[in-house]
C-alpha cells in the first residue's frame, strides 16, 4: 500500500501552480482594466456628471463645513489697535507748547519788523500756517492771544486722549473745532486758527496689534462648535451640473462612494485576502486524507475553471447594477462540483463568492447572494447522476437568489418595485444559465481532459450502449462475471468513501477485451467444449490470457471510453502472474522452477495506483475464487476474501494504492456481505409436484 500523501514530484507541482494561480487571482482583484470603467467619476472642483443622492439615511461631523464656520468667524473679527498711547499725546503737547512759545517771542520781539517776525513764524517747522492766518496770529492783542494759546492747548489735549488711528487721522482733524469750547470766547477767525495751529500736531496714537488680532480671531474660531451635517435617504448631495464643492465630496467620501485615492491600501487588501485564501486551500489538502485533485492534470483544470470565472467577474461585473445578480458564479461551484466531487464544489465555491465579492460597490450584498446560492446548487445537485438533479439545482439555484434579494436588497436599500422585479427576474435567469452552462462545459472537459463525470458513466453504463452490446453478444459469460465484481467493487467502494459509481461502471468494463477471443475464457465455453488450454503451450495460452488487457484497452479506445476507464482496464491485474499456467509451464519442466521464467507469464501492469482500481482487483480476485470454490458460509467467506487480499498485498499489487489496512478490513467486510446475499443458501423444492386440476370452463367463465 502506498502512502496516501502525493509524490514529491507531483507536490512541487501543486506548489507551483498554487503559487501560479494565486498571482493571477490577486491581478484580477486589482486589474483597472473592467469592461466598463466608472460612469460619473468623482473629482473635486469638476462638474458632476449625474445627480448623487444619499443611498441611507446619515449624519456625520462635517471638519470641510466646521473649518469654512471657523473661517466665517475669524474674519468677522475685526483688526485689533492698541491703546491711546500716553507717550505720543504728552510728545505732541510738547511741540505745541514749544511752537506756541515760539510765537509768543516773536510777537513780543520789538526789534523785528512785521516782516521779519512773518518771516520767523512761518519757518516754524512743527506749524503749517498759511500766510494770512500767520497775518491775524501777529494782528491778535495779548489777551485774545492767550485765549488762542490755551485752546489750543485744550483742544491737542483733549484730541490726543481719544484713540486715533492713520486711517482715522483725516476725520479727527476735520472734527477739531467740536472740541473748541464756546467758553473760550472765541471768534469764528480764532477758532480757524486754533484748528490751524493744532491739526499738523494731530498724530495716530493708536496702532495695529498683530498679537492682539490673532489672539480675538483664535478666540472666535476656538467658540465656534463642529457642525453636524445630516442627509436623508434620497436627498440630494450635488446635482448634475454643479461643481462638486470640498463640502460634497466629503460628504460623498462620508458614504463610501469615493475609492480612497491611494491604490497601495487596495494592493495591500488584495494581497491579504489572496494569502488566506491560498493558506485555506493548503489547509484543506492538507486535511484531506485523498485529496479530491491527485493528478497534474485535475489540477491544471481547476486552476483554469477558477481563473476563468474570477477573471471573467472582475472584468465584466464593476459598476454595473443587475449584471452582478446575472453572472452566473454558482456554475463555478457546479462544475467543481460534477469534475471533482461535491466537497470541493462546496468549499471552493466558499472561496469564489468571497473573492468575486471583495471590492465590488455592493459586496457587502452580493457575498451572501453567491455564497448560499453556490451551496444549494451544489447540495441539490448531489452526484449529479441524472439530468434531472440539474433541473433541481437550477430551481435551487433560483428560488435562494430570489429569497436572498427580498432578504437583503428589499428592506436595506431605496428600491421600487420595478427595480425589484428587475433582480427577481436576474435571479430566474441566474438560476437557468448556471446549470445550462454546466451540462456543456462538463461534457468538454471530461472528454478532452480525460476526466470522468456522473452522467458520462450513466450513459456508458446502459445496456444498450454500443460496447456493452457488443460484449453481452461476443462473451455473455464474462458479462455476467463483470456484473457481479461491479456489485461487489461498487459496494466496498461506497463503504471506505470511494467513488462508487466510477468503480462500478469501469467492472463492467474491466475484462471487455475477452471479447475479442471469448472461446478462449472458460467462464464463455460450452461445458461439452474441449478446453483450448489443454492443448496449447503454457505460454502461448498465458499470452492469449494477457493480451485480453491489451485487446479491451483498444476497444476501449475505439469506443471512446473515458480515459480513466482505460487505468482500470490496465491495472486490475497489476503485474500478477498468470499462475495457472505459470504452475503448468513448472510442472512440463519437471518441477523445476528455475527452467521457467515467471516474467513472461506476469500481467504488464502497471499496479493499482488509485482506490477504485485496487478495489477492482480485489473484487474480480475475490468473485473468481468464490464461483469457483462457491462458500456456503460465513467463516468459508471471510476465509476465502482473506487468502485474496493477503495474497494480492503480498505480492505487493497495493504498494500504489492510497489504501489503509482499516480500508482493506472495511473492504473485506463488504466482500462478505455482498457474497452473501450472492451465495445465500436456498429452498429445495420437491423433485415432483402434484399436478393441479384445471377448473370447469363453465366456473372460469362464471367468475370473469
Amino acid at each position: 500500500m502506498s502512502d496516501s500523501r502525493p509524490p514529491r514530484r507531483l507536490a512541487w507541482f501543486s506548489i507551483l501552480i498554487l503559487v501560479c494561480v494565486s498571482i493571477l487571482s490577486y491581478l484580477a482583484l486589482i486589474q483597472p482594466w473592467a469592461l466598463r470603467q466608472d460612469q460619473a467619476p468623482i473629482v473635486e472642483n469638476e462638474v458632476a456628471a449625474q445627480d448623487l443622492r444619499a443611498p441611507y439615511d446619515f449624519q456625520y461631523i462635517s471638519e470641510v463645513r466646521t473649518e469654512q464656520a471657523r473661517r466665517e468667524a475669524e474674519r468677522a473679527v475685526q483688526p485689533v489697535y492698541s491703546p491711546p498711547d500716553p507717550n505720543v499725546a504728552r510728545q505732541q503737547f510738547e511741540l505745541l507748547d514749544a511752537a506756541l512759545s515760539d510765537i509768543a517771542a516773536i510777537r513780543a520781539d520789538q526789534n523785528l519788523s512785521i516782516d521779519e517776525k512773518k518771516a520767523a513764524v512761518e519757518a516754524i517747522s512743527t506749524l503749517q500756517l498759511r500766510s494770512e492766518s500767520v497775518d491775524i496770529l501777529l494782528r491778535l492783542s495779548n489777551a485774545r492771544w492767550e485765549k488762542v494759546r490755551a485752546a489750543a492747548l485744550s483742544v491737542l489735549e483733549q484730541a490726543m486722549r481719544t484713540p486715533i488711528r492713520n486711517q482715522d487721522l483725516s476725520a479727527v482733524r476735520a472734527g477739531l473745532p467740536l472740541f473748541v469750547s464756546p467758553s473760550a470766547g472765541l471768534t469764528q477767525v480764532e477758532t480757524d486758527l486754533v484748528v490751524e495751529l493744532v491739526a499738523p500736531l494731530v498724530v495716530p496714537n493708536s496702532f495695529y496689534s498683530p498679537e492682539l488680532t490673532e489672539a480675538a480671531r483664535q478666540a472666535a474660531r476656538d467658540a465656534v462648535e463642529p457642525v453636524i451635517q445630516s442627509y436623508k435617504q434620497g436627498q440630494m448631495i450635488v446635482a448634475s451640473g454643479e461643481i462638486i464643492t470640498p463640502a460634497h465630496y466629503e460628504a460623498l467620501t462620508e458614504y463610501g462612494l469615493i475609492a480612497p485615492t491611494n491604490p497601495a491600501n487596495r494592493y495591500a487588501g488584495a494581497a491579504a485576502i489572496v494569502v488566506v485564501s491560498a493558506l485555506f486551500t493548503v489547509l484543506y489538502f492538507l486535511r484531506r486524507r485523498t485529496p479530491p485533485l491527485q493528478d497534474l492534470r485535475g489540477m491544471l483544470v481547476f486552476s483554469a475553471i477558477l481563473l476563468v470565472f474570477l477573471v471573467g467577474a472582475r472584468v465584466i461585473l464593476p459598476n454595473r447594477s443587475i449584471l452582478p445578480y446575472l453572472y452566473p458564479l454558482p456554475a463555478f461551484g457546479l462544475l467543481v462540483s460534477v469534475l471533482f466531487g461535491m466537497e470541493s464544489g462546496m468549499v471552493f465555491s466558499l472561496l469564489m463568492s468571497i473573492l468575486v465579492a471583495y471590492g465590488m460597490p455592493d459586496g457587502q450584498w452580493l457575498l451572501p447572494y453567491y455564497l448560499l446560492t453556490s451551496l444549494c446548487g451544489v447540495l441539490a445537485l448531489g452526484r449529479a447522476r441524472r439530468l434531472g438533479q440539474f433541473l433541481y439545482a437550477g430551481g435551487a439555484i433560483t428560488a435562494s437568489g430570489m429569497a436572498l434579494i427580498m432578504a437583503y436588497r428589499f428592506p436595506f436599500t431605496d428600491i421600487d418595485w420595478i427595480g425589484l422585479l428587475t433582480l427577481l427576474g436576474a435571479a430566474v435567469f441566474y438560476g437557468v444559465a448556471s446549470p445550462s452552462l454546466t451540462i456543456p462545459f462538463q461534457y468538454l472537459l471530461s472528454q478532452f481532459l480525460g476526466l470522468t463525470t456522473a452522467l458520462q458513466l450513466l450513459e456508458i453504463s446502459r445496456p444498450d450502449s454500443p460496447l456493452l452490446k457488443y460484449f453481452l453478444q461476443r462473451a455473455p459469460g464474462t458479462y455476467q462475471h463483470s456484473l457481479q465484481v461491479a456489485n461487489l467493487a461498487e459496494q466496498a467502494a461506497e463503504r471506505i468513501g470511494a467513488d462508487g459509481l466510477l468503480t462500478r461502471v469501469a467492472a463492467l468494463f474491466h475484462d471487455v477485451g475477452k471479447a475479442a477471443n471469448p472461446l478462449f475464457f472458460v467462464e464463455n465455453q460450452p461445458s461439452n467444449q474441449i478446453n483450448a488450454h489443454d492443448d496449447m503451450e503454457p505460454l502461448d495460452a498465458a499470452d492469449h490470457i494477457i493480451r485480453h488487457v491489451e485487446d479491451g484497452l483498444k476497444l476501449a479506445r475505439k469506443y471512446r471510453l473515458p480515459r480513466r476507464l482505460l487505468d482500470f482496464i490496465s491495472e486490475h491485474h497489476g503485474t500478477l502472474v498468470a499462475r495457472y499456467q505459470y504452475n503448468r509451464a513448472v510442472e512440463a519442466a519437471g518441477g523445476d522452477a528455475s527452467k521457467v521464467d515467471i516474467e513472461r507469464f506476469r500481467y504488464p501492469g502497471p499496479k493499482p495506483r488509485s482506490r477504485e482500481t485496487a478495489i477492482l482487483m480485489l473484487a474480480d480476485g475475490v468473485e473468481a475464487r468464490a464461483r469457483a470454490e462457491r462458500p456456503q458460509n460465513d467463516e468459508q467467506m471471510y476465509a476465502m476474501v482473506r487468502s485474496v487480499i493477503a495474497h494480492i498485498q503480498k505480492d505487493g499489487q497495493l504498494d500504489d494504492a492510497p489504501l489503509t489496512q482499516k480500508d482493506l478490513q472495511e473492504i473485506a467486510e463488504s466482500f462478505v456481505s455482498t457474497l452473501r446475499v450472492t451465495y445465500h443458501p436456498r429452498l429445495e423444492y420437491p423433485k415432483d409436484l402434484p399436478e393441479t386440476p384445471s377448473p370447469p370452463l363453465s366456473k372460469t367463465r362464471s367468475r370473469k
